[in-house]
């Protein structure tokens, strides 16, 4: 088993806090961390499944009672999202029993758009987001970054012994979640058939600047009706809005988030590209290394940092900024080739936000700088030496 960066910061907030709710995407391996957190805890522990009716049978009667008679237990309570009148039981169970490590709670989707979680558990809830398995995660368990950038970070189709396979997998995943997961998360009712289409030319706008009305004009439908959809697959962890850096310095600014696909293991497959020597010839590559370059750098971002983008409508771009607070520390250019050559915009732009750090991130480069004191690093390299420094 891959072992996961996050699970020391897991086990502080189990032994400090009463509640801590992990959410992400499906089969991202939630129910697997907190089976191990809950083991290690000198507890009893009880597992619920919520979308098992007969799991959540046991809720319906009188569920402050139940918990109550369990209190020096802990609990599991997976997809919680699909019940959130439980959670108001919650509440006041934690209120009246306040101790550390007694709920470990788990959702698939964004706490934020499922109407009373955030609300019933505020002040009573460490939440977590479990990404997808790091590049850093990868390398310490031997996986090659080749490898891990075709497939993706879920665990099991990571691991498949075949690509084969691995399709396989993720043709379930994607039917899974168009004709399923999508509206059952939400409690709402989108065109799976619209989900699907939406899907598939996300892939070909991959990193692109998010354009609702173009979209909506391909699907027929409304710019609204695409944002709507396009939430929901946020809320998903399917997709990523990067939203761009303003800075008051008197040039017009794209203000248009950049759209990426989250997953490459989705990418690749609705793009058909069945291998990673397939990749090396596809026009898609340069932006399937940046949409892969970007979730990396999410997934290992320290709390103090955020990511955005900077674009001038001239032309002019960097392809990542990276903010401490209200000031740009950092800009960041992604490259496919080892050898890169920047344009003159991406100069523009370090002059711009007046970035004392620049990098370029390449797959494999050896590490460099160049006369203009831009650091060019593999990806690898940059996480494991240089993101940290920036904290």
């Amino acid at each position: 088993m891959i072992d996961r960066l996050i699970y020391t910061d897991l086990t502080e907030i189990v032994d400090n806090f009463p509640a801590l709710m992990l959410f992400g995407p499906r089969q991202i391996g939630k129910t697997t961390l907190a089976k191990e957190l809950a083991l290690r805890l000198p507890k009893k522990a009880h597992y619920f499944d919520l979308e098992k009716e007969n799991d959540l049978q046991v809720f319906k009667a009188n569920a402050f009672d139940f918990l109550a008679s369990i209190q020096d237990d802990i609990v599991v309570l997976d997809e919680v999202q699909t019940h959130p009148p439980l959670l108001s039981s919650l509440r006041a169970v934690i209120d009246h029993h306040r101790v550390s490590g007694r709920f470990i709670l788990l959702g698939s989707a964004d706490p934020s758009l499922v109407k009373g979680i955030s609300e019933s558990l505020a002040g009573r809830v460490i939440y977590k987001e479990i990404n997808q398995i790091g590049l850093i995660e990868a390398d310490n368990f031997g996986i090659p970054m080749h490898h891990h950038w075709f497939r993706g970070g879920f665990p099991e189709a990571l691991l498949l012994k075949s690509d084969r396979m691995w399709n396989e997998w993720t043709q379930s995943f994607i039917s899974s979640y168009v004709y399923r997961d999508m509206n059952q998360l939400f409690g709402i009712n989108l065109s799976p058939q619209l989900v699907l289409k939406l899907w598939s030319m996300l892939v070909h706008v991959n990193s692109s600047l998010e354009n609702m009305e173009s979209l909506g004009r391909s699907l027929g439908i409304s710019g609204t009706s695409v944002k709507k959809y396009l939430d929901y697959m946020q809320g998903a962890y399917l997709i990523r809005r990067l939203t761009p850096w303003y800075q008051n310095n008197g040039k017009r600014l794209i203000k248009s988030p950049k759209l990426y696909v989250r997953t490459p293991a989705i990418l690749h497959h609705l793009l058909q590209i069945a291998s990673y020597n397939d990749l090396q010839t596809h026009p898609a590559i340069g932006a399937s290394w940046e949409g892969y370059v970007v979730e990396q750098l999410h997934i290992h971002l320290p709390a103090s940092l955020q990511l955005y983008f900077y674009r001038t409508q001239n032309g002019a771009e960097v392809d990542v900024v990276i903010v401490k607070g209200v000031k740009a520390i950092a800009c960041i250019e992604i490259k496919y080739s080892d050898a890169p050559i920047l344009s003159r915009g991406v100069h523009e732009c370090i002059k711009d936000l007046q970035t004392e750090h620049n990098f370029v991130l390449t797959p494999n480069s050896h590490t460099y700088t160049t006369k203009e004191n831009i650091k060019v690093v593999s990806l690898l390299n940059f996480l494991k030496e240089d993101m940290e420094q920036l904290k």
